[in-house]
């Protein structure tokens, strides 16, 4: 086979150590390999930075292990054209499972230009997409908590959240802390229902008679802290996001940065040249933009930018970016058989964006994605359904992104008018082979 890179290395990275295998091609036609091993500490991942360069290597390819390989990139990928790849692609070949043949191998299918990089966004998307993702997961701890107080008042026989329709709305918060405080009495209790609580005054205090223990009070009063202390952070972050994505709040030198990282990684295809491509989106107008689609609010979109960036040359065609997102039917075909439609494994964050998305699109009145919602949960049930739907709003997307254009509704007879006039061809062919000529005219112009 051609060798593409006459000196490249492939690393095996591990928690503590890195194996590497080097790679020299040489001039009378035979390769030289070199083996060493480095610990991952900074000064380590330094010293191998320097040896690579110092015996002239350009390419480096390791496997996407975990989150291990994010220092071994963050340290080196200044220096060398450096290629993560997915672990399923370069598997060892049987009998040869070890760390030293493993850096051997992906070092070999390297220098051949066998491996294909993994999508690895630039520095400051990266820091975005961490943010966003810790705002889920405080979300989610949020949740737990919220269902942790719920279950210490069923404990109690306390029916507080029968009446209320928030068990962490103002008056439910007030009324909590009273009980966490030591009040028993329920029309005390009941009286601190404030605002929009339309339980009649008897049925909340029959709500809040129960039997409460000094060691309820205690859970109730750390779940209250631990809750306010979690809506603080998220609050801390979502400031922190708001500000990424704020212009006025970005120097203009790190704009330009942010910028010329996001261009740097993209291949842009023959047909389309720099000189045609439309002017950079900033974050916030690319906000705009997704918003503009059913069922995307300003988090659900700052979250989907997180993850795959507003530059869309990045990914070839919509069907690569739905494949990456892992939103796409599966393609298992064997003798001319489809075995099995199942989805792969994508980015399980987009994903989950995505689904979200996609049933709130599906509650929309007069709109396409509604509909389509309707017509596949018939046949083929929710979840296939929503599948389907977050896959056309991630299409819709990448075009959205790419062409710097906001969304048209189609509809929700969009549908029907396809069937209708499929259903117009399909019987004039079927005329027109019985020998007739046949032209069509509506009921309104006729007579």
């Amino acid at each position: 086979m051609e060798i593409l890179y006459t000196n490249c290395a492939g690393l095996d990275v591990h928690k503590k150590t890195v194996k590497v295998c080097l790679l020299i091609h040489m001039s009378d036609g035979k390769t030289h390999k070199e083996f060493r091993t480095y610990f991952t500490t900074t000064e380590e991942l330094l010293k191998l930075g320097d040896w690579l360069k110092e015996q002239g290597c350009t390419h480096l390819a390791f496997e996407a292990t975990g989150v291990y390989w994010k220092p071994v990139f963050n340290l080196l990928e200044g220096s060398f054209e450096v290629l993560v790849v997915n672990a399923q692609h370069i598997k060892a070949v049987p009998g040869r499972k070890t760390d030293v043949k493993d850096a051997e191998w992906i070092a070999d299918l390297l220098q051949h230009g066998l491996l294909k990089a993994s999508f690895i966004p630039s520095g400051p998307q990266r820091e975005l997409r961490d943010l966003t993702r810790y705002r889920v997961r405080l979300t989610e701890e949020k949740a737990r908590e919220v269902n942790r107080v719920q279950k210490t008042l069923e404990d109690t026989n306390l029916k507080l959240g029968d009446v209320v329709s928030d068990i962490m709305g103002k008056a439910s918060r007030m009324i909590l802390h009273a009980i966490a405080d030591g009040e028993t009495d329920p029309g005390r209790l009941a009286a601190l229902a404030v605002g929009r609580v339309r339980a009649p005054q008897e049925r909340l205090e029959a709500a809040l008679r129960g039997h409460v223990t000094d060691h309820h009070r205690f859970l109730l009063s750390e779940h209250l802290t631990q809750i306010h202390h979690l809506e603080q952070a998220i609050e801390r972050v979502t400031a922190e996001i708001v500000r990424r994505f704020t212009p006025e709040d970005t120097p203009a030198s790190q704009k330009e940065e942010e910028v010329e990282q996001d261009l740097s990684p993209v291949s842009v295809s023959p047909q389309e040249s720099p000189a045609s491509s439309p002017p950079s989106l900033s974050w916030a107008e690319a906000v705009v933009l997704l918003c503009s689609i059913p069922g995307i609010g300003e988090h659900t979109a700052i979250g989907i930018l997180a993850e795959i960036g507003i530059n869309m040359q990045q990914f070839p065609t919509a069907g690569h970016l739905a494949s990456w997102a892992g939103v796409c039917p599966g393609n298992h075909e064997s003798a001319g058989k489809r075995l099995s439609g199942k989805t792969r494994k994508g980015n399980p964050w987009l994903r989950c964006l995505l689904v979200q998305a996609a049933h709130s699109a599906s509650h929309q009145k007069q709109c396409y994605l509604a509909e389509q919602y309707r017509r596949i949960a018939k046949r083929r049930g929710a979840k296939r359904a929503a599948i389907a739907v977050a896959h056309s709003i991630l299409v819709m997307i990448y075009y959205l992104l790419r062409n710097q254009t906001t969304y048209q509704e189609k509809g929700e007879t969009f549908f029907e008018e396809q069937e209708r006039q499929g259903a117009e061809k399909r019987l004039v062919r079927q005329l027109s082979r019985l020998g007739y000529h046949v032209e069509l005219q509506p009921v309104a112009l006729a007579g």
